[in-house]
């Protein structure tokens, strides 16, 4: 269990020195930190067979006279591409499901106690996705990391004004108090999976558009609509 615990907590570490390596070498251009950089990617997805693909397209570029950002960029869009696609689904499922069980859940304790295990069974899924491989103190530290990022952001208020500017143009009209709190709660977890996205992800986003809160807001409420 101790092993399990360290390992995990390495492996996290790995992650967030390289996403910081590599905001710096976008910034810097050191074309020979980038290819030690591409090498760690490397190495973390060679154990995801998704990427084998990636992997060998990523390869047969890093022994061409590519500048530094360049290669940073190229081994976002060979490696990242895949794996964004996929965590934009698993965070728009965890946001349909908490907003379908908390707008016809009877009671407010069992909504708070859903959305919480949600959140958390988001994140892990999104360390997994993008290499990390946190136990339960690695859980904490994500954790920690995804609200503190929250704050800074002001993610929170975002989701919050961002629903009810969608909410104030006609939807209010077709949904009813519950299921407004629904939509709520779902923008509010989306808001959260893309905070562990920008956690979780070994590359910053320079390459690839980030996800956006409006494109799941509306991927959500198209789903309302859906069963109503």
């Amino acid at each position: 269990m101790i092993g399990r615990e360290a390992f995990g907590l390495a492996r996290l570490a790995t992650i967030e020195k390289l996403h910081a390596r590599a905001a710096a070498v976008l910034a810097s251009d050191d074309r020979k930190e980038s290819r030690v950089i591409v090498q760690d990617l490397l190495k973390i997805a060679h154990q995801n067979p998704q990427l084998a693909r990636a992997r060998a397209s990523l390869e047969s570029h890093t022994d061409e006279i590519i500048d530094g950002a360049d290669m940073i960029r190229l081994a976002e869009r060979e490696l990242m591409s895949p794996l964004d696609a996929e965590a934009r689904r698993l965070v728009s499922s965890a946001a349909q499901k908490v907003s379908i069980v908390t707008a016809v859940s009877p009671r407010a304790a069992i909504d708070v106690l859903f959305v919480f295990v949600a959140a958390l069974r988001l994140i892990r899924q999104l360390a997994f996705l993008y290499g990390g491989r946190p136990g339960a103190l690695g859980m904490i530290r994500l954790l920690r990391h995804v609200i503190a990022h929250l704050a800074i952001t002001g993610g929170m208020a975002a989701s919050d004004s961002l629903v009810q500017q969608m909410l104030g143009h006609g939807i209010a009209a077709k949904l009813s108090q519950r299921l407004g709190e629904g939509v709520l709660n779902g923008l509010l977890t989306a808001r959260l999976g893309l905070a562990a996205i920008d956690v979780t992800r070994p590359l910053p986003f320079a390459a690839l558009p980030p996800p956006k809160l409006s494109d799941l807001a509306t991927d959500l409420l198209r789903k309302k609509d859906g069963d109503e």
